[in-house]
């Protein structure tokens, strides 16, 4: 089995997991990427306020999602774009957060997706004083990204899977797991709470 996964980043437009506002998705076959996409989301009502901190973070606004799908509606791209594809984000509890946190607020359950988290990779690979996205991308070799731009960072992220893997000599995303002692985690469906 070939090193293939999908790396995934979110942004939200507040402090709730519930608010995605923008989604980047890499896919990555063998080692390379072959495929990007990248969307805005509107977020459920109620979940929908765009703080000031996180607009400062990522530049967006209302006013940028008034015409895109929202989760309810987008969820089904994203699960169809990742397949059966293991799930990378660096920090990947924060990203899977959202995606819990955006289907119980639209009653959804979320997919059932194994997911493995590049913070931690970079932690048991590099030697940094900080292991932040974009310090962590520059020590895989992948430097002048958008922070803070979904899929720029999905790219830093899909970019330190591989180069960790390279230096591990592990083919595929478990063998890189297994080198580093870093879990594959499950996200598994739960019963999802409508909220009205």
């Amino acid at each position: 089995m070939p090193l293939d996964y999908v790396a995934i980043d979110f942004e939200t437009a507040n402090s709730s997991s519930a608010s995605a506002c923008s989604v980047g998705l890499v896919k990555v076959r063998s080692g390379v990427v072959v495929d990007a996409v990248s969307w805005l989301i509107k977020p459920p009502f109620g979940y929908d306020d765009f703080s000031e901190w996180n607009t400062r973070i990522h530049g967006i606004r209302r006013d940028d999602v008034i015409d895109a799908l929202g989760w309810h509606e987008q969820l089904a791209d994203l699960v169809t774009f990742a397949g059966d594809d293991v799930l990378v984000a660096h920090n990947a509890g924060f990203d899977m957060g959202v995606i819990r946190g955006g289907c119980a607020a639209t009653g959804l359950e979320p997919p059932a997706s194994r997911y493995l988290c590049s913070l931690q990779v970079a932690r048991k690979t590099y030697a940094l004083e900080s292991y932040r996205l974009p310090v962590a991308a520059m020590a895989a070799g992948f430097e002048g990204f958008q922070h803070h731009d979904a899929l720029a960072d999905a790219e830093a992220c899909a970019a330190i899977i591989v180069h960790a893997a390279e230096r591990h000599g592990a083919t595929t995303v478990d063998e890189l797991a297994a080198a580093t002692g870093v879990r594959i985690n499950t996200l598994t469906p739960k019963t999802a709470v409508r909220f009205v």
